[in-house]
């Protein structure tokens, strides 16, 4: 069966992103919070258990996300912050799934976070998508829309509007008029959640953040594990919403659906069995609840095992959607269509990770970990094998020297691919 087989159009397509959401908190993944919605992603289609941002924090994976190219090869090789990294962000020239699908007729939006660049040069609107609202920083006020600095953060296309509404119901509003608009061409629908990402402020709480003002980063609500409760269920109605209008618009089977997160949880949220958290690359940093549903060409309730990660993504709906990518130009990510629609593993491959000095490979049952935080002893460097120790409790790189040393090598080569010559792990941080 091909991608492109028995469709009414060309697929809409739909990216769900939740912000610092475990893989311990929906209840599909024997979660501690309801989720009700995003279980039925999973009921009507496939759950990934060994999936994987492409970066342990925000603004990389998204990057990478975008352009299906490991985020370091588009200068962004970590978060892009409100008070000291206003001139940086993802250059207008990068080719992305957004520009490509369209360039093949696709009516195309993002709605709610953006992180790839606050200057107008770097805006969604030059990166192929015909509409943006939502904000550019890391995080705003849930409420009042204002970002860490004390600054107004919620736009229209590049202009700064006034818009009240709990960040998340305007998301999901924005989303189902999208849906509505264009229920008669096919369109990409990026929906980037802010949720549960702090401040950890619910839907009836007030604003925190005033232009200019103080006040704490989090939000100031004591209760704050609730008030994340609070947050994700929010965000999982709006999921809700979302599917109901597509069954009510007769797009369910038209639609591919994709929902992950962009990073691991924060010690409020849960990370199941995974050790560390965002900002990690210890499997909790990385390792994150994925779901992909498509009606009738994705069979229900089945579940991947096999590693994958972010940057797949846009080789997959480029692939599903018939859309090429430019002669020449290379593309990290690989297609996951045969593995959705006909449940093929994809092929066995090495994964790279980095997050400033901490670095991680993966072949296979095994992870190479290089400079992580809290590795035991004085070791700067572990082997671990995740077929019988997914919490990295036990560190068995001097029983096996050459595995490490095939993992190294490789992962100095993939530093030196992407950083130029100058790369590699220097030897004397491991």
């Amino acid at each position: 069966m091909t991608p492109s087989s028995k469709l009414r159009k060309q697929p809409n397509v739909i990216i769900i992103l939740a912000d610092d959401m475990g893989y311990g908190d929906p209840s599909c993944y024997n979660g501690w919070i309801d989720t009700p919605n995003i279980d039925r992603l999973a009921a009507e289609g496939m759950a990934f258990t060994d999936f994987h941002s492409s970066g342990a924090v925000c603004s990389p994976t998204r990057a990478g996300l975008l352009t299906g190219r490991y985020q370091q090869r588009a200068g962004i090789d970590g978060v892009i912050t409100a008070a000291k990294h206003r001139h940086l962000g993802l250059k207008p020239q990068e080719i992305t799934v957004s520009k490509l699908l369209q360039g093949s007729g696709y009516a195309t939006a993002v709605f709610g976070k953006w992180h790839l660049g606050y200057e107008k040069q770097f805006n969604p609107i030059y990166h192929g998508f015909d509409q943006f609202r939502g904000y550019v920083a890391g995080n705003v006020d849930y409420i009042s829309h204002i970002d860490q600095t004390g600054v107004s953060d919620w736009w229209d296309q590049d202009q700064l509007v006034d818009e009240p509404g709990y960040v998340t119901h305007l998301v999901t509003q924005h989303s189902i008029e999208f849906i509505r608009e264009n229920n008669d061409r096919p369109f990409l629908l990026y929906v980037a959640h802010e949720a549960p990402h702090y401040p950890y402020q619910g839907p009836n709480d007030k604003a925190d953040r005033v232009v200019g003002g103080t006040f704490p980063a989090k939000g100031s609500r004591e209760d704050q594990k609730e008030a994340y409760r609070e947050m994700v269920q929010e965000m999982d109605k709006g999921i809700g919403e979302i599917l109901d209008v597509l069954q009510q618009m007769d797009l369910d089977r038209d639609t591919l659906i994709v929902f992950f997160s962009d990073n691991g949880g924060v010690p409020l949220g849960s990370n199941g069995p995974l050790r560390g958290y965002k900002n990690d690359l210890w499997e909790g940093g990385h390792r994150v609840p994925a779901i992909v549903r498509w009606p009738g060409r994705i069979k229900p309730g089945t579940t991947c095992s096999e590693s994958v990660i972010s940057i797949d993504i846009m080789p997959t709906m480029l692939d599903i959607c018939g859309a090429a990518v430019p002669e020449g130009h290379r593309l990290d990510g690989v297609s996951l269509a045969s593995c959705l629609l006909d449940q093929t593993p994809p092929r066995a491959r090495t994964l790279f990770w980095k997050n400033g000095d901490q670095h991680a490979v993966r072949s296979g049952q095994w992870k190479l970990l290089v400079g992580a935080k809290g590795m035991e002893g004085d070791a700067s460097l572990g082997l671990f094998d995740l077929s019988s120790d997914l919490s990295e409790q036990n560190n068995v790189a001097e029983q096996f020297p050459e595995v490490v040393a095939e993992l190294q090598r490789q992962l100095d080569e993939w530093i030196r691919d992407i950083h130029g010559e100058e790369g590699g792990v220097k030897r004397e941080q491991q």
